[in-house]
């Protein structure tokens, strides 16, 4: 009897499906809390993440390095099953890589790469291509003569230092476009602002100011603003958040580059979720990005909510 009744039971199971596994815990240490950015970003993976069921735990970091290694270290002693990070550093945050890698967790760098062999994988822009892009699109708006200032971004991550690379190389093609000043700053509004009225100083005639984020070329925007400058500087930006894209509908920023944060977060979550399965796709994911300037803007705003 006993042994009908576990049968029975064992059928039952079968045919009301097993019991779920546990939901995967996936770990999260984006460079920033509070860029638009990377806000972004966090929404679209915590959404993806919750239409799979998975747990999220994130960890700030602010743009610190040790605060985001350490970081990592917690999720690695909380023995979540994948890490997504976008390093603060390149080189720095080695320590997280390598201390994910030895217990035998993924960890998927996204929007920013390490200098890594303990780097599972990269969802990234294809950067150098995105700098050519800018650069084309700079002399074209400028007409193809004028000093040019580049606000570049944090000098150790190698996203930043690949998107000035190819920048430069294309932006060299015009030789009466000579590039007079260059500086890495910190991703923020109020860097751009200050280094952007240095420029100004420094160079009133400036034709171009690259900026490396949306932040620094609001800030930037900002600057030549109060100078009574901005008619004839073309600005520049990268990453299309709603503040920079609503800019240049206003005719201030000249252009951005919408790489989709929340779009990239949750290409982040479905490449961890496809490693999880054993897919081992090739070493670098791209996402696609556009040119956003006055003639496209309206369309690259996200719908309004009803």
């Amino acid at each position: 009897m006993k042994k009908t009744l576990c049968t029975m039971l064992a059928a039952a199971g079968l045919m009301l499906g097993a019991a779920p596994a546990s939901a995967e815990v996936l770990g999260v240490a984006l460079a920033s809390d509070t860029n638009p950015f990377y806000i972004a970003m966090r929404g679209g993976i915590e959404a993806r993440a919750k239409e799979l069921g998975w747990e999220v735990r994130i960890v700030t970091a602010n743009e610190n390095v040790n605060t985001q290694v350490n970081g990592v270290l917690d999720l690695v002693a909380q023995k979540v099953d994948g890490i997504l990070i976008s390093p603060i550093d390149a080189v720095a945050t080695a320590a997280a890589y390598e201390a994910a890698s030895k217990a035998g967790i993924p960890i998927i760098s996204v929007a920013r790469g390490a200098k890594s062999p303990h780097q599972t994988l990269f969802v990234a822009m294809d950067e150098k291509q995105i700098g050519r892009d800018i650069a084309e699109w700079i002399a074209k708006a400028a007409g193809g003569k004028g000093k040019v200032a580049m606000i570049a971004g944090p000098a150790g991550a190698a996203t930043f230092q690949n998107l000035e690379a190819g920048f430069a190389e294309q932006i060299a093609k015009h030789k009466d476009m000579p590039v007079v000043y260059k500086k890495n700053v910190a991703l923020t509004r109020e860097d751009g602002l200050r280094e952007a009225e240095d420029i100004l100083v420094a160079h009133p005639d400036v034709r171009a100011i690259y900026s490396a984020n949306d932040e620094l070329a609001l800030g930037a925007v900002q600057a030549a603003v109060a100078a009574g400058k901005k008619g004839g500087i073309v600005i520049t930006g990268m990453n299309g958040v709603p503040p920079a894209v609503m800019s240049v509908m206003k005719g201030e920023l000249d252009m951005t580059v919408q790489l989709s944060p929340v779009g990239w977060g949750r290409l982040g979550v479905d490449t961890m979720a496809g490693w999880l399965k054993g897919e081992r796709p090739s070493q670098q994911v791209f996402i696609k990005h556009v040119m956003i300037d006055k003639s496209n803007a309206e369309k690259a705003l996200p719908p309004k909510k009803k």
